[in-house]
């Protein structure tokens, strides 16, 4: 092997067993290779704890030692199974780098699961410094991980019960998207549920209406008034009542989804809030402008709590899917954005560098600079999210919290350009 490698770069050399394995939802194909040995052994799996556990520890009693796994995840059923043992370690395979790798050595398109289990486990041993092994964060981070990751999908499916409840609406009661102008909220829903339709609306009493507005915090009580003499002014799309009594019914169910999300995503914000201010570098994050309590827990799990996994800003810009790509042949080169990231990552790092325009002096220079430039409302937020990384990397290393006017001090005694510019105009 190459004699870098050998140095020790391969912490995955020190280990008894090594194991590629190929993973399924109902069996897992494996490749074992025990070490100073050249012999490989293949074997199927039952994805079942039972299974999984009476392998791995038989395993570790015939050769009392460190095992190594290379598999294409990171996470998942099989990783979480693998995870509980400390004396397994997890090296995860790019997808991409294990597909690229197949179609070198077996060009017609070939594949079989316990091939892909072999050049996994070839991948792990002859690329070391490449294959790194995971490196677990406290439970409190993880449990943070997939909190966040999960409300993500929650807010998603809230987002697609409103667009179809407002499609349905369209189609037989549009009223109510002009009296209602937050179409997730707790009264949108329940007016739905209870008047599904026009003709049902209009037999209720004014005070009734007003009631019922009433009933609700903030400033609905104050266009209750308004509200009630649209709807008795208010005539109907239609009155064919196969249109009506079919969309109601849908209608009405997107609402009642539409509100178990909304009360679901409350109850993760609850949990999200007490785990992450309970975490050391919360007041980290929390000082970068835009945060907010959406974005600050997502920023943190991103990065993570272990500082010596990134040893430079770049190396977190290429990890976000932030830092383009350059590719050069010959005499041509073009550059593109990043396909192989954490898109959940990548996500973060751009929705808070858009917030952080409305709430950072210069990062709205900066936003402004750039589309002055002739850029698009994208490509200035990734390019303000790459420089916010950057100052992001420093705060983390050095465990201080951000400073914008340390950071427009900074700025001005450098003569940054950023500054200077404004100043011009």
């Amino acid at each position: 092997r190459d004699a870098q490698e050998s140095r020790g770069l391969g912490d995955v050399y020190k280990r008894q067993v090594y194991i590629g394995i190929d993973w399924a939802n109902d069996k897992h194909d494996v490749c074992v290779q025990v070490a100073n040995s050249s012999v490989r052994k293949f074997e199927v799996i039952k994805h079942s704890p039972k299974s999984i556990n009476e392998w791995i520890t038989s395993l570790h009693k015939q050769y009392k030692g460190q095992i190594a796994v290379a598999i294409e995840l990171s996470k998942g059923p099989i990783v979480y199974a693998l995870q509980k043992f400390d004396f397994v370690t997890i090296h995860p395979v790019n997808t991409s780098m294990l597909a690229q790798y197949r179609k070198a050595f077996s060009p017609s398109g070939a594949k079989d699961d316990p091939t892909d289990a072999e050049i996994a486990l070839d991948l792990m041993l002859r690329y070391p410094n490449k294959i790194k092994a995971l490196k677990m964060e406290s439970e409190s981070v993880r449990k943070l991980t997939y909190l966040v990751e999960q409300r993500r999908k929650l807010v998603e499916d809230k987002r697609r019960f409103s667009n179809r409840l407002i499609v349905t609406l369209k189609e037989y009661y549009p009223h109510l998207l002009d009296w209602f102008s937050h179409r997730g909220s707790g009264i949108f829903c329940d007016f739905i549920t209870r008047w599904p339709n026009l003709q049902k609306l209009k037999r209720a009493r004014p005070d009734t209406l007003k009631k019922f507005f009433g009933s609700y915090p903030g400033r609905t009580a104050s266009y209750s008034v308004k509200r009630i003499q649209s709807i008795s002014e208010a005539e109907p799309l239609t009155l064919d009542n196969a249109v009506i009594e079919s969309h109601q019914l849908l209608a009405v169910a997107l609402a009642n989804q539409l509100l178990v999300a909304v009360k679901v995503i409350k109850v993760f914000d609850k949990e999200i809030s007490e785990l992450f201010n309970a975490l050391p570098d919360a007041e980290l994050y929390k000082s970068l402008p835009g945060t907010g309590p959406c974005l600050a827990p997502r920023l943190l799990v991103a990065i993570g709590e272990n500082r010596s996994r990134f040893n430079s800003a770049s190396e977190i810009q290429m990890y976000a899917g932030i830092a383009p790509v350059t590719v050069r042949s010959g005499q041509k080169s073009w550059i593109h954005w990043r396909y192989q990231c954490s898109k959940f990552t990548r996500q973060s790092f751009i929705e808070w560098a858009a917030k952080s325009v409305h709430q950072s002096y210069w990062a709205g220079i900066y936003y402004q600079q750039q589309r002055s430039k002739g850029n698009t409302h994208q490509a200035s937020v990734r390019s303000l999210a790459f420089k916010w990384i950057r100052i992001v990397f420093r705060c983390w290393k050095t465990k201080e919290p951000y400073n914008e006017a340390k950071y427009l001090k900074a700025l001005s005694d450098r003569n940054s350009p950023l500054l200077f510019k404004e100043k011009a105009c």
